[in-house]
């Protein structure tokens, strides 16, 4: 693969992040329903992986625990960024998601003890700017308000697998540790999504098997490959372009029209995360993205 086709593997891979609040819209399913089935067809493309490559052994029993625990947080990261979208809509959704950027400095100087540099500080001071901007009111009887708080739980919950992940996936192969992650995922979520399956409608198993194909193991893949030739800390700019898609689609498919207000709180959101990308001193792995 060179260059060229590393960057538009890069390019799919965020626009199929991006869409995974257009699928988790589109499903007229609970919540966890959603993130039951996303880990569903998961688990099945990335199973199928797993048995057909070579050279990939499997994690210990320890290993497997340590990603369990960290599977649980993405499960929670997924859940509440879906109650996000019905809540308030893809592009508040979004944009809240999109803050994990500012609580992963934070936690990293805190669980880490590393020292949180000035432009990490500003990256956190452009989030907060933004997401003051986003909010309509801070009134958490409006659905918006609600909506983004949600969304903001996301973020943090995304902060932690990131951080989590530094310890429980390093040295082992990016598909292994996502399957392990989405076994656990899956695992966690069937005693409560059980009695919803069968009100569940065929369309909605379409939307949900397209975001576990397409938004979890293909973009999984896509990020994968293209590592091969990009740095990844130059690939994670690329992905700050993830919520500028699922804006743009909600704005086409839904009607969701952001006003001027949310194009700037979004605007200084995402280049809080393009800022984050490149100030990182830890080059993210394909399992920090959901």
């Amino acid at each position: 693969m060179n260059r060229r086709k590393a960057l538009l593997a890069l390019h799919l891979g965020a626009l199929f992040f991006g869409l995974s609040g257009i699928f988790g819209k589109l499903a007229l399913a609970a919540p966890v329903v959603i993130v039951f089935g996303r880990a569903l067809f998961a688990v099945g493309a990335l199973g199928l992986f797993a048995r057909t490559a070579t050279g990939q052994e499997r994690p210990s029993w320890q290993r497997r625990l340590a990603l369990a625990g960290a599977g649980l947080l993405l499960g929670g990261h997924w859940w509440s960024f879906f109650i996000a979208v019905k809540v308030a809509g893809v592009a508040v959704a979004t944009l809240g998601f999109a803050t994990f950027p500012a609580f992963t400095v934070l936690l990293e100087g805190l669980l880490f003890k590393e020292r949180v540099r000035r432009g990490e500080w500003a990256v956190v001071g452009l989030v907060c700017l933004g997401l003051v901007l986003v909010t309509p009111n801070f009134d958490f009887g409006n659905q918006a308000t609600l909506g983004l708080a949600w969304a903001v739980l996301s973020g943090l919950l995304f902060a932690l697998v990131s951080v989590s992940n530094r310890a429980t996936t390093r040295g082992l192969h990016p598909a292994q540790a996502a399957l392990w992650q989405n076994i656990s995922i899956l695992l966690c979520s069937l005693p409560f999504a059980w009695s919803l399956l069968p009100a569940v409608r065929p369309l909605d198993w379409l939307w949900i098997g397209l975001l576990g194909l397409l938004c979890t193991a293909l973009a999984h893949s896509l990020f994968v490959a293209s590592l091969r030739v990009l740095n990844a800390r130059n690939a994670s700019v690329v992905f700050a372009l993830e919520p500028v898609y699922g804006i743009a689609f909600a704005w086409w498919l839904f009607h969701e029209q952001p006003g001027l207000r949310m194009l700037c709180g979004g605007a200084l959101i995402v280049l809080a995360t393009v800022l984050s990308a490149r100030l990182s001193k830890h080059s993210p792995s394909v399992d920090d993205l959901s």
